[in-house]
């Protein structure tokens, strides 16, 4: 069985699973720290089907990321120097770490408000995060923000878009993330000259 097919049946397993909360947050967790495959491909499909619940499913994929999130920061604070090269390699490379590394220093908060929002795997800063001894509570902080507009973005797409939200998102993702980037680059630049 492709990749594909055993997505489409393990999504199919989960909307009509008594533990759609748990599979959720188990998703999310994998998603944010193992599995660099984007959580729309789930979400969505289950968001549609399991509409009645559809706020508490982007409320448990923001849990299970912030989960994720912790784990990722503690394997960068504790572990890096055990792991650090392998997870570099799995994920990125020396190079793009170390200018993950200096944007964290530099520009921390809004860095991970970024990186939370786009489909960009997030592995890498949290592990940043964690190596540069970067404030935990402005880490979680970012991501819950982040991550909470993702998932719960995605819910109202499907809230107002039903049927059609696949295709909605599809037609505007990019513009949305887009959008979103300046936004935060824009409270970021205004933040800077407070």
């Amino acid at each position: 069985m492709s990749i594909k097919g055993a997505l489409k049946q393990k999504t199919k397993n989960m909307i009509h699973s008594n533990h759609i909360y748990t599979s959720i947050t188990v998703a999310s967790f994998l998603e944010s720290t193992i599995i660099p495959i984007p959580l729309e491909a789930i979400l969505v499909p289950v968001m549609q089907a399991r509409r009645e619940r559809l706020w508490m499913i982007a409320l448990m994929a923001t849990i299970g990321c912030i989960i994720g999130a912790v784990f990722g920061y503690a394997l960068g604070f504790f572990l890096f120097d055990m792991i650090g090269d392998w997870i570099i390699q799995t994920f990125s490379s020396p190079e793009q770490f170390e200018h993950v590394q200096q944007k964290m220093k530099r520009e921390g908060f809004w860095f991970v408000m970024t990186l939370g929002i786009a489909p960009i795997p997030f592995q890498i800063a949290m592990l940043a995060a964690g190596a540069t001894h970067y404030s935990i509570f402005s880490f979680l902080t970012a991501t819950l923000i982040a991550r909470s507009i993702r998932y719960f973005g995605l819910a109202a797409a499907v809230y107002y878009g039903g049927n059609k939200a696949e295709e909605l998102i599809r037609q505007y993702k990019t513009k949305a993330i887009i959008v979103l980037t300046l936004i935060i680059v824009l409270l970021w630049w205004l933040t800077t000259q407070l």
